[in-house]
């Protein structure tokens, strides 16, 4: 378990971390139903919902990039594509709030930036719950001049900073940021570079990345190995989490690398070839969660912590920390600042 003194060390050198992120970069806009305010359409005679608030926040990519802004990291250098179009725009205005160099956000009219639309009213407990989300998305693959000048400025980018995160979004392969040319190119850069960290976040490909520190979750590393998935109702039984251990086990063996697997509220795996499976416990939270993004948000933690000097447990054990906290934040893809991981991390000392 990590020392307060030692968790301080590490939260004191974010803001001189420089991290580059490759990937995609989405537009999460949030619309506050204000159901008070409540009118007929006259074309369709239904209810025409009343928005009172509209909120912009970087999405995907995004999300980890606002969890390492509240984390205090100093420079964060993406590496993407969005579209010439009124949602870049607003993407590009929350960018420029957050510690981002934007120079290698690259814009083209060929592609939609990815937008998902999430209309968000209250229960009768007055909790957030959010209605049918609306989702733009890109469906043609990458255009080959495109991902040619992804190539190019992850070079760049890769040279100049610290680490990588890399977060693989969309499932269609070829479709977004990271094309197996961009896959390929990156592994070129980390066999060039070993030293350099390389974090690897990938929804439906991570077995197809062949260097990097991979970060799937039980299901990712059951799906990867060709393991069946438990049924829902099954997933948090014991045998379940035993199939889901061995699968991660065995992936890390044959990647070659370390691995983290992130486990919910029961934390997180740390898996090397040499060594096997280390459980890092998570840290036990009380009243309503929202998992959406705690996967972000660990990787934040993990990622700055390494860049940092931890050992592979002291970064789990941030990552954890970190989750913990933005998994009680719901309606909203949380944060955590450092003062609210010393917190937490009292709490639970």
């Amino acid at each position: 378990m990590i020392t307060r003194q030692r968790l301080e060390e590490l939260l004191a050198a974010f803001p001189g971390e420089r991290i580059g992120l490759l990937g995609d970069l989405f537009l999460d806009r949030y619309l506050q139903i204000a159901p008070e305010l409540y009118e007929t359409s006259i074309e369709t005679y239904i209810e025409a919902f009343q928005i009172a608030e509209i909120r912009n926040s970087p999405g995907a990519l995004g999300t980890i990039m606002n969890n390492l802004t509240a984390l205090g990291v100093g420079t964060l250098v993406p590496v993407t594509v969005i579209g010439d179009d009124g949602h870049a725009y607003d993407l590009l205005q929350a960018l420029s709030a957050m510690p981002v160099d934007s120079t290698h956000v690259i814009q083209s009219s060929a592609r939609n930036t990815p937008t998902y639309t999430k209309p968000m009213t209250r229960n009768a407990a007055g909790r957030p719950v959010e209605l049918n989300r609306l989702d733009i998305r890109n469906r043609t693959p990458m255009p080959a001049d495109l991902e040619a000048a992804v190539i190019a400025r992850l070079g760049r980018v890769f040279a100049e900073c610290d680490g990588l995160i890399v977060l693989d979004q969309v499932n269609e392969e070829g479709v977004g940021v990271v094309t197996p040319a961009v896959r390929e190119q990156l592994a070129v850069l980390a066999e060039a570079n070993p030293q350099k960290l390389v974090f690897v976040d990938s929804r439906a490909h991570i077995d197809r990345f062949r260097r990097g520190v991979l970060k799937p979750n039980l299901a990712e590393c059951l799906k990867a190995m060709g393991r069946p998935l438990p049924a829902e109702a099954e997933s948090a039984t014991e045998e379940a989490l035993a199939a889901g251990r061995a699968a991660a086990v065995e992936l890390a063996q044959r990647h070659g690398e370390t691995l983290f697997c992130t486990m919910g509220e029961r934390g997180m795996l740390v898996v090397t070839p040499a060594e096997g499976a280390q459980e890092i416990a998570g840290f036990p939270v009380s009243g309503p969660i929202d998992f959406v993004g705690a996967g972000d948000s660990a990787t934040s933690g993990i990622v700055s912590s390494l860049v940092a000097g931890a050992s592979l447990a002291e970064a789990a054990t941030v990552g954890n920390l970190v989750a913990s906290i933005t998994v009680q934040q719901i309606g909203t893809t949380g944060t955590a600042t450092p003062q609210q991981v010393l917190d937490r991390h009292a709490e639970t000392h």
